[in-house]
């Protein structure tokens, strides 16, 4: 008996349904919750004669009653006052300066309340310069590198900012409104004083006339007809419901409250095509283009660079756009390129990304000429140590593990302070962190970045291990400042990059090194080696991003030369050759697959990749 009075406390308040004369009998979505009668009326419960046009009230799943101002910001309402005619809202998101660059009360029925508060044009500020003591912060916004402030536009005359960028004008609101989550506001239209002068209440007969407010008595009546049994019975499913719901649904439901909460929070934003149109100046400034379409650079309120690339209408793109939005729509790292937006409308698909000026990483170590940008040793480690914690995230700091499988130069951004942020995540796969290998139907990513097991499961399983190899790679043209594969260079020697890298890393005549103050060559030989554990062929050997990022971070005593990923062998391989030992060596790889000749390798990757000195 005991545990049956505990789940009764659980249950909603039972009120017994009564019927007014006109059907409007008023309601509450809780028994805390402010009554729900004319002007206002519950959206799906009552009858659209029984409120004002613009009055509607909605019960959410936490039985808190919700008024949607314009456009789409939905408060909770603590307080109605329908003598005074003011309510008292609430954000039950605890965010409201978020929410007020979309608040418009200019088409509602609803004023801010002059006599709380000081009307002012206003706008949020980002600072990277923490110290702003004069304005006020705004502790919701989150972003590891700067700061939001609410500010007045009139400070703004009398103590500039320094080192901020306005994000939003903010026109006509109060300018307490900042530092809380609750305001008041209050409706002229309808009154009802001389209906609550004759002890009466408003309602509206006619809906389509605005004038037709007639007073009716504020006491209903009530059909007690088998009234005891009704009762007795939604009592008793109320009960059987709840039990069920608390017993079994708990878990789960708070689960989705939480997904849903994060994803209102963090999901980017939705732009038509005319959007797109506009934000890049009907498409004006190409940035680049690459197989799945263009990129453009474009402007958001006329204030905030982006980059916007438009894909094309190609076989594949769906897959591809879809793979983009839903991996990096949930990622959020200083060293993860920001997804601001994308563009669904027909057949046209874009994808709008935070605007990184210093372009990729590619035409830092590659581009030759006067137009080169020339970075020290320690910026180039800093780099790599931010890539490095870039996948680390992907690979163990998201819910689910996320594989890029085409990490190289040109998927690395570059901010104004030549800070990396991995990109373009079309390739990517989500798998659970338990999962230790991933299933592909086909090998994906580019050539000369691809790990061995990614082209042929004779080398091991497919796993994070294969965005390990990548990075390897991509460190070794770090060092070198050349691609591993570049089918139009010249006179190159025959001998693989990485494998010169190994057989000259403690040489001291590398020509690599010769060149190098001290402090450079240190840095070199640390990148060298972490990139040379990093492409072992054998998917096992390899480190974890994790162990990875220590080794950049620590010092080049910790380190230890890594064993040889290239066995001795000709210096050229035949395709007659190849054919004759194929039987045998794919034994051997069914034996060992990490034992494999260099030679097939080397014909399996792609002879004709080039070699540089």
């Amino acid at each position: 008996m005991s545990s049956f009075i505990l789940l009764l406390l659980f249950f909603p308040l039972v009120v017994p349904v009564t019927k007014s004369d006109d059907g409007c009998t008023p309601i509450r979505c809780s028994k805390h919750s402010p009554i729900i009668r004319f002007p206002f009326r519950h959206q799906t419960q009552q009858p659209q004669r029984c409120g004002y046009p613009g009055f509607d009230l909605n019960c959410d799943h936490k039985k808190d009653t919700v008024l949607v101002l314009p456009f789409s910001v939905n408060v909770v309402v603590k307080e109605i006052n329908y003598t005074s005619q003011t309510i008292l809202v609430h954000d039950p998101e605890n965010c409201l300066p978020q929410k007020l660059p979309h608040l418009n009360l200019s088409t509602s029925s609803f004023n801010f309340l002059l006599d709380d508060y000081l009307i002012s044009d206003s706008a949020i500020f980002k600072c990277s310069d923490a110290d702003k003591s004069l304005y006020r912060f705004i502790p919701c916004l989150v972003d590891p590198i700067n700061k939001y402030y609410f500010v007045d536009n009139h400070n703004t005359r009398l103590y500039p900012l320094n080192s901020c960028t306005k994000i939003h004008d903010i026109s006509a609101v109060p300018w307490s409104i900042s530092d809380k989550n609750g305001f008041r506001l209050e409706w002229s239209e309808p009154t009802c004083g001389h209906c609550e002068a004759q002890g009466k209440r408003c309602s509206l007969y006619n809906s389509t006339r605005l004038d037709s407010i007639h007073c009716i008595d504020k006491q209903p009546t009530t059909n007690h007809h088998g009234f005891g049994c009704f009762l007795a019975v939604i009592i008793l499913v109320a009960f059987v419901h709840q039990y069920i719901r608390f017993r079994i649904g708990r878990e789960n439901q708070i689960k989705i409250e939480k997904f849903l909460h994060d994803y209102r929070a963090l999901k980017p934003s939705r732009f038509s095509y005319s959007d797109i149109t506009r934000i890049t100046h009907q498409f004006h400034y190409k940035l680049g283009e690459g197989g799945y379409g263009v990129v453009y650079k474009g402007k958001l309120n006329n204030e905030i660079d982006v980059a916007v690339k438009v894909l094309n209408n190609s076989k594949g793109n769906g897959e591809e756009f879809v793979n983009e939005v839903s991996t990096i729509g949930r990622i959020h790292h200083v060293n993860v390129v920001r997804l601001v937006g994308f563009c669904a409308d027909g057949f046209q698909r874009a994808l709008v990304y935070e605007f990184l000026p210093n372009d990729s990483l590619e035409k830092i170590i590659f581009q030759a000429g006067s137009k080169k940008i020339s970075l020290d040793w320690e910026k180039l480690k800093d780099i790599a140590l931010g890539i490095a914690r870039g996948i680390e995230y992907l690979h163990e700091g998201c819910d689910q593990q996320i594989l890029h499988f085409d990490i190289k130069p040109q998927n690395i951004l570059l901010d104004h302070n030549f800070n990396p942020k991995i990109c373009d995540f079309g390739l990517a796969k989500l798998c659970s962190k338990e999962q230790s290998a991933v299933t592909m139907t086909a090998a994906r990513g580019t050539m000369g970045y691809i790990a061995p097991e990614v082209l042929s499961r004779t080398f091991g399983r497919v796993s994070y291990k294969s965005d390990v190899y990548s990075f390897g790679m991509l460190l070794l043209e770090m060092v070198g400042g050349r691609k591993n594969e570049d089918r139009n260079v010249n006179n190159t020697s025959p001998v693989y990059f990485p494998q010169w890298i190994y057989n000259h890393i403690n040489a001291e005549d590398n020509p690599t090194w010769a060149q190098i103050d001290e402090e450079g060559n240190s840095i070199a030989r640390k990148l060298s080696m972490v990139g040379l554990w990093c492409i072992q062929w054998c998917p096992t050997d390899r480190p974890s991003m994790k162990a990875v990022v220590q080794m950049l971070e620590g010092d080049n005593g910790d380190l230890t030369m890594p064993p040889n990923p290239f066995p001795a062998t000709t210096n050229s391989v035949g395709a007659g050759h190849y054919q004759t030992e194929m039987a045998i060596i794919l034994e051997d790889w069914k034996k060992n697959y990490c034992a494999v000749k260099w030679d097939l390798l080397k014909t399996l990757y792609d002879v004709t990749r080039k070699e540089y000195l």
